[in-house]
Formats: C-alpha cells, sequence, structure tokens
C-alpha cells in the first residue's frame, strides 16, 4: 500500500496532554493513542493545532511524535505537524520529524508574512526536495490568512512536492476544484472540518483529519467508509450524531472545549497552555451534556471511559 492510500480515511488530530506540572504527560497520550487505534481510527496525526503545536518546545514535540510512533507501532501512519512561517525552519522541522519515524509531514501554509501563491508553491517545494517526506499541505486560512488555492494545489500535485491538502475551508465549491485542479494523479484529500465529512467525502474526498475522533475515532471511521462506499443515506444518521457532539467543541477557540471532553472522559487533564485557557464551566457543562446526548445517556450521567 502506497503512503497516499495510507493516508485516506479518518485520522485523529490528537490532543497534547499535560500533567498538573504542566509537562507533557506521555502516558496518557500512549493510552490515548492504543485507544485510538483499538478503536479503528484510520491514522494519527501529532502536533498539530489540536495537538497545540503553537505551545510545545522542540524537545516536547520530540517526546509527543516519538510516543504516538512507539505506541502505534505501524499499526496506522503517524503525521506529525511541522509547518512553521519560515522555509528553512520547515525544513529543519520535518528533518527532525523524519528522524522519529513519522509517515508524513502536515505542513500548513506559512502564516504572518502573506506569501503569493508562487511564494507557497516554492515553499512547499523546498520542503519537499530537501526532506524527502511525504507532504500533507493544511490549508487553513481562518487561521492563516494566506489560501493555498486550487490552481496551487494542482501545481504541487503534479511536481510530486505534495501528497495530499487538509482543507479546513468547509467549502465544498473550493472541494470540487481542488479535485478538478490534481486530476487523476494519486493525492490524498482530506477535510479539515468534522461538520462537513459526509459532503467532502461524497463530492470524492478521501478522508478527514478529525477534532472530534479524538472522542469517536471508531464512528467517525464508519463514517468515511460508509460515505465513500456509497452509502450516504444510511450514514446520515450517524453524521448529524457527530455534527451535533463537534458543535460542543467549537463552541470556543479549540482545543479548549475537547481538552474538556477528554477530561471529562478521564482520558488527560482538561488542561491547555497560554494564551489559551482552560474550558469554563459553561463550556464544560455543554460539552458533557453532547457526550450524553451522542451516547444516548441522561444528562449528568458519568462520562468516565468514553470513547466510542
Amino acid at each position: 500500500m502506497t503512503i497516499i492510500e495510507k493516508l485516506k480515511g479518518a485520522l485523529t488530530a490528537l490532543v497534547t496532554p499535560f500533567d498538573t506540572a504542566d509537562a507533557v504527560d506521555t502516558t496518557a497520550l500512549a493510552r490515548i493513542v492504543g485507544e485510538q487505534i483499538e478503536r479503528g481510527i484510520d491514522g494519527l496525526v501529532a502536533c498539530g493545532t489540536t495537538g497545540e503545536s503553537p505551545t510545545l518546545t522542540a524537545a516536547e514535540q520530540e517526546r509527543v511524535v516519538r510516543t504516538t510512533v512507539e505506541t502505534s507501532a505501524g499499526r496506522v501512519p503517524v503525521v506529525a505537524g511541522t509547518g512553521t512561517n519560515a522555509t528553512k525552519a520547515t525544513v529543519e522541522a520535518t528533518k527532525r520529524a523524519r528522524a522519529w519515524g513519522i509517515d508524513a509531514a502536515l505542513v500548513v501554509v506559512p502564516y504572518y508574512n502573506k506569501p503569493t501563491q508562487e511564494g507557497l508553491f516554492r515553499h512547499f517545494k523546498q520542503v519537499f526536495e530537501e526532506t524527502g517526506v511525504p507532504i500533507i499541505a493544511y490549508n487553513v486560512p481562518g487561521r492563516t490568512v494566506t489560501d493555498l488555492l486550487p490552481e496551487t494545489i494542482g501545481r504541487l500535485a503534479e511536481c510530486g512536492a505534495i501528497v495530499g491538502v487538509k482543507d479546513a475551508t468547509a467549502n465544498m465549491r473550493r472541494t470540487v476544484e481542488t479535485l478538478e485542479a490534481v486530476g487523476s494523479r494519486p493525492f490524498a484529500m482530506l477535510s479539515g472540518d468534522d461538520f462537513t465529512i459526509l459532503p467532502f467525502v461524497a463530492l470524492g474526498g478521501h478522508g478527514v483529519i478529525s477534532v472530534v475522533s479524538n472522542l469517536a475515532p471508531g464512528d467517525t471511521a464508519r463514517l468515511v467508509r460508509d460515505v465513500a462506499a456509497g452509502d450516504v443515506e444510511a450514514s446520515r444518521a450517524l453524521n448529524a450524531r457527530l455534527v451535533a457532539l463537534s458543535a460542543s467543541l467549537f463552541d470556543v477557540s479549540s482545543p479548549i472545549p475537547i481538552k474538556a471532553a477528554m477530561g471529562l472522559a478521564g482520558w488527560c487533564a482538561p488542561a491547555v497552555r497560554l494564551p489559551l485557557v482552560e474550558a469554563d464551566a459553561r463550556t464544560t457543562k455543554a460539552v458533557a451534556r453532547a457526550i450524553n446526548v451522542y451516547r444516548g445517556q441522561p444528562e449528568g450521567a458519568a462520562i468516565e471511559g468514553f470513547m466510542s
């Protein structure tokens, strides 16, 4: 199976657990990774937005990625976020992650300095040429401002600089245009938006890099498989449940709510790092209510150990 084939399906954008001393909790992380795989997730993404990569040191990133790689033990592909807004820094970060055993790198569109499309093309091309690591471009203009356009994605796919894209625009017209730009080339077209998994895959997308799958890896993977198999009608009920659960996880800036959810379920502490702050009582209560609705339990029921 090629790396592009391995990267299709549902991949979890893992949270990074912290302990009471604000250190990376690798014991909790290993437990989460093991449970994710047991529940049927197709792949794992460490050190992304959900993993609070902006507030991790290089040494902490290594601990997170190595723990994920070692625990997964080749059972599913492991992707690491290595992108920055400087090409040289991204190259170096990707080389480091390569040594830790990753299968691919998730490289975010450079933020703040607002490069042109030509600059973006050269950036991704150089990262691949200098590292040889399969690259998934991460397009999230809501956070980066700069938008990687379909024609640029097509150019990058044509020259082999990227093997896929995480498209977090939630724009189905963009999905169609990107698929047309890529054409028949082998490519992993992944959604970065849990609310649009069903239409994204129905239009020809290949999967999702998901936040909600931290809680529901098996169900998220099943939704992608069922829609890809053409069983859209039967997928609507599960999709509606996942969308309702996801709504509680984006009430405030992610990953604050998903950390609260993982805390309620006992997988890790709900702590996040400044400048993010831990979920307040209102958000935590809303997340707890959504989880119990999702699993068909009354409000206030214990959530400890939940993952589906």
